[in-house]
């Protein structure tokens, strides 16, 4: 399989207000093994160097690129300008499955905190809202395994 450099790959990650190092290790993780072309780090979303992101990234926050930036709105707006489609992974009533989701072109997948998820306003800034179904007792996924879910399938659509 042909690798493209990561400047011209098509998806994005944004973190914000991800409390767990660990998780934002393995979503760095995941990042890399899916060619994920940025993380954004947002809010109080911890950032490398950080021994709890080193432990679950195994080294891949090495070689992805990514950008600690506070604001979440800033880079909203960036993407936008960009021409990504921005698509919230969040339960949500006005949400889709995430397997009917078509990316138009480039994409940034939004994540957000592990308990409180993404909140009102930023859902009215994504262009989509996406979910993974859940059929068994518990709401929902640790937010690092939807992001992989997530991202592996917009890639595959891309």
């Amino acid at each position: 399989m042909e690798k493209l450099p990561r400047k011209n790959r098509k998806l994005v990650v944004v973190c914000h207000n991800i409390r767990s190092a660990y998780n934002i290790g393995s979503i760095f993780r995941t990042a890399d093994g899916a060619g994920v072309a940025k993380v954004y780090l947002t809010g109080y979303t911890p950032a490398p160097p950080h021994a709890g992101i080193s432990k679950t990234a195994l080294g891949a926050e090495k070689f992805v690129n990514w950008e600690k930036i506070s604001k979440l709105g800033a880079v909203l707006e960036k993407l936008k300008k960009e021409k990504y489609e921005l698509a919230a992974v969040e339960q949500n009533t006005k949400s889709t499955s995430y397997d009917f989701f078509k990316p138009k072109g480039k994409v940034a997948l939004v994540l957000g905190n592990e308990v409180r998820g993404l909140s009102a306003a930023v859902l009215r800034k994504c262009d989509k809202i996406i979910e993974i179904p859940m059929r068994g007792e518990k709401e929902s996924l640790n937010v690092s395994v939807a992001f992989g879910i997530a991202a592996y399938s917009t890639i595959s659509r891309q």
